[in-house]
């Protein structure tokens, strides 16, 4: 349990400082690369899928959003289904050139052609989550090709993470074959993302 808090404060230092120690007051690279992402899309006329598995991350997002005063749209778990439809019909309708979603609360239901870029904020232990929560841009009636980023911290768990994604689209790959290859994720696969390379 001690070495999953960790792995958890280590994925949440990576989307921001205060997420790990709420009275730090260093900045995050990351929402600096989102901010100038942001921008250029606004430039450029495209709307955009924000997608956190943190919530309180979101709220982070929001209140620079807020300040800045760029129109976005949100919904995490605790929206309410008519909120959560009213959001979606706004941002179809063209209120907002951001829809900031949670990624559990997104996972499923949503239609949200209006946009043509995604990002990914953080990488979940499960591609195959972060595949279908992508899929939300991709439903039927999507005219545009649809880009998808995935910011990453490096030198951190993040990037580990990410290898073990390659890992377990491995291990799906070679369960759909039939091989014996069947291995889980383990303690020592769970140490090695704290302790690093």
């Amino acid at each position: 349990m001690q070495l999953l808090a960790e792995i958890m404060r280590l994925r949440r230092a990576c989307c921001h400082p205060r997420l790990a120690l709420p009275d730090s007051t260093l900045p995050s690279s990351k929402l600096n690369a989102f901010v100038e992402i942001v921008d250029e899309f606004i430039e450029n006329r495209h709307k955009a899928l924000v997608f956190s598995q943190f919530v309180d991350h979101l709220k982070l997002i929001r209140e620079h959003l807020d300040a800045r005063g760029i129109r976005y749209q949100h919904l995490d778990g605790s929206t309410p289904e008519p909120s959560r439809r009213a959001a979606v019909n706004a941002f179809q309708a063209g209120d907002g050139e951001l829809f900031l979603i949670s990624l559990r609360a997104g996972g499923a239901g949503l239609n949200l052609t209006a946009a043509d870029y995604f990002i990914h904020m953080d990488p979940w232990w499960n591609p195959a989550v972060e595949d279908q929560a992508s899929d939300r841009a991709h439903r039927v009636g999507q005219e545009r090709p649809v880009t998808i980023y995935r910011l990453v911290a490096k030198d951190t768990i993040e990037e580990r993470i990410l290898k073990l994604h390659a890992k377990k689209r491995d291990l799906a790959d070679a369960l759909l074959e039939g091989t014996d290859d069947t291995s889980h994720l383990s303690y020592a696969d769970m140490l090695a993302l704290v302790q690093g390379p």
